[in-house]
Formats: structure tokens, sequence, C-alpha cells
């Protein structure tokens, strides 16, 4: 990507993070920031090629998002919907993979906005050593730190410490293929963010309406239980 379509996304980044009133420095509590916006997210299992969508229309947004991937890439798929829901012009109903592969260009600005936003140049520095600063060589124990601080997945940080010039091609390569969660347990660290989660999860106030609904005798009681049963608000099977 050339660098002046990344400065224009870096912008972008900067103007939704004010907008939602995040810092320029700060990890993003993706649920929290869900509830915010007032995202109607669903978590479901669906197929390893698909790992989201979105839709939205003038007074609504929603997401779906692949709960058979690991935390830390679901939280990669909700930055990049993010990116369709509020950067992109003329936004299509379409699944999103986050394959580099088969992307189209419009995709390719999408997870950089995601990298961006969820994994700040600046908040990256911070929290870098002036020994890795200065040999450009970050350790080990700091990628996992990163990625545990920023709940992004090792792939996702290597790659963005590679795009900021803090990791050599090399390098990256080498921790590529250091095994994720062992590697993780070995330094103390909780290994859930490496593995899927979240199945059938809701975020947003689709139950909070129902009930609106209910208590103003708009509709039934099993009409209610019927609209919580359309998105497993327990969670359940």
């Amino acid at each position: 990507m050339k660098n002046n379509q990344i400065k224009v996304i870096e912008q972008q980044v900067l103007r939704f993070r004010q907008d939602v009133g995040l810092g320029n420095t700060d990890a993003i509590n993706l649920r929290s920031l869900l509830l915010k916006l007032n995202i109607l997210t669903l978590f479901r299992p669906l197929s390893d090629d698909f790992s989201g969508m979105c839709l939205k229309d003038t007074l609504h947004r929603f997401m779906l998002i692949n709960s058979n991937q690991s935390l830390g890439r679901q939280h990669f798929t909700i930055g990049h919907e993010l990116y369709h829901l509020y950067i992109e012009d003329t936004p299509t109903p379409h699944r999103c993979s986050l394959e580099s592969g088969h992307q189209n260009i419009i995709e390719q600005h999408a997870n950089m906005f995601a990298s961006i936003l969820l994994m700040p140049e600046e908040g990256i520095l911070q929290m870098l050593s002036e020994e890795e600063l200065l040999s450009g060589s970050v350790l080990l124990a700091t990628i996992i730190k990163l990625e545990h601080y920023y709940q992004v997945s090792r792939t996702a940080l290597l790659n963005r410490l590679f795009s900021l010039s803090l990791l050599t091609k090399s390098v990256r390569e080498k921790y590529a293929h250091i095994p994720v969660i062992q590697s993780a347990r070995e330094y103390g660290y909780d290994t859930s963010l490496y593995k899927h989660g979240n199945k059938n999860l809701v975020i947003g106030d689709f139950g909070e309406k129902a009930r609106t609904l209910f208590d103003l005798e708009k509709i039934s009681e099993g009409h209610y239980i019927e609209l919580l049963n359309k998105v497993n608000y327990n969670g359940e099977d």
C-alpha cells in the first residue's frame, strides 16, 4: 500500500478515535465500544473462510463475527468491520475474509484501518524499552505483552511492528514460527486470547428493546421470549 494511502487511513483512525472519545494511545475495549456505538453484534460459529460481515442503514448498524476464530482474530475483524460501517463511503453487504491473497483495495484499507486503530504507533512506542528502540529488535517478552495489551493475534502484531520498521522481515518470520500458545504460557500469560470463544454472544440493545415492547404490552410474553431466543441471549447451544 502506498505511503499516502496509509497517511489517509492514519488520519481516519485519528478522527474516529476522537469521535468515540478515545485517546491516541489507548487500547480499546471493543465490547464497551460496540455498546457505546449501539452496534448490534452477534457472535456465531461460522466457516473457516468467513471472518465477519456488517450491515447498516440510516438508523441501525449490525455485525456478525465468527466465534470459531481466535479472540485476537475476532477483535481484528471487529476493527475491520468498523471501517466499513464508519469510513467507507458506500459500503455494500459482503462476507469478509482477512486473508490478504484475495482482497480488493477496500478490504486492504479496512485491514490497515483495523491495524492502526487497534495498535496505535504512539502506544506501541511507549511500551518499548530504550534498548529495543535503539537496537531495532523487539524482545519476544515484549511482543507477548503487546499482543495481550492490545488483545490482538501474534500475526497481527508482528505485521504491525514490521510496518512500523520495528522488526525486520527475518525477525518477523522467526517470531512467526514460535508456537504462540506455548510461548505465552511460558511467559506466564493466559492463553484464551489465542483460542476461539464468544459463541452465541450478543452485544447490543436488542433485548432492551424487546423488553420495552413487552412492558408496554405491545407484544405478548410468548413473543418476547421468542425474540430473545432468536439471538440466544443465554449463550447456549
